[in-house]
């Protein structure tokens, strides 16, 4: 059966190292029969949620124009979500933390999805990573019947370009097969 997969890949650099991983990923599961498509945060005006409490109090939605609904409404009708960061500090960067943020109108209606988190860094031990998983599954707890199908660790990836020939790359083709 054929599935909608969405990936949001929050690199600040196209055919950066988490960025590449993503491709991977499409192109495993393009060749098992899904549609996929993918969204570079960088390419999309996100602004900062305010806290005003509009969309939750009122429930009229956010009042910022910008790419924000376009996104929640293709991760609304997504049946795979995967999501990429390279990891700073030991955790999610600034443009996946605010694409976070900004579901607070409709995160209730993301529901019974499969989630994929895809992680590059420059640190070398998955151990280090897991700070950044658990802020993906922070989010994904709010989430109603939430799966989370798979998690790749493009580790020792420092320098543009080190993820090239690494097992991770393989792994991500992989897991997009078996979507």
């Amino acid at each position: 059966m054929s599935k909608n997969v969405l990936i949001l890949s929050a690199s600040p650099r196209k055919g950066g190292n988490s960025d590449m991983l993503c491709d991977q990923f499409m192109l495993g599961a393009e060749e098992a029969g899904h549609a996929v498509e993918k969204i570079f945060l960088r390419d999309k005006e996100i602004n900062y949620c305010t806290g005003c409490g509009t969309c939750f109090n009122r429930g009229e939605g956010c009042f910022q124009k910008d790419d924000m609904s376009e996104i929640l409404e293709k991760m609304i009708a997504a049946d795979a979500i995967v999501m990429a960061t390279p990891v700073y500090f030991y955790t999610m960067n600034a443009q996946m933390k605010t694409l976070i943020d900004r579901t607070c109108p409709r995160y209730t209606e993301i529901s019974e999805k499969d989630f994929y988190f895809i992680v590059a860094a420059a640190n070398d031990s998955k151990l280090a990573m897991e700070r950044t998983i658990e802020g993906f599954r922070g989010f994904t707890s709010c989430l109603e019947e939430p799966k989370e199908k798979g998690i790749i660790y493009g580790t020792g990836t420092w320098n543009i370009g080190d993820i090239k020939g690494s097992k991770a790359m393989e792994q991500a083709y992989e897991m997009g097969k078996a979507v």
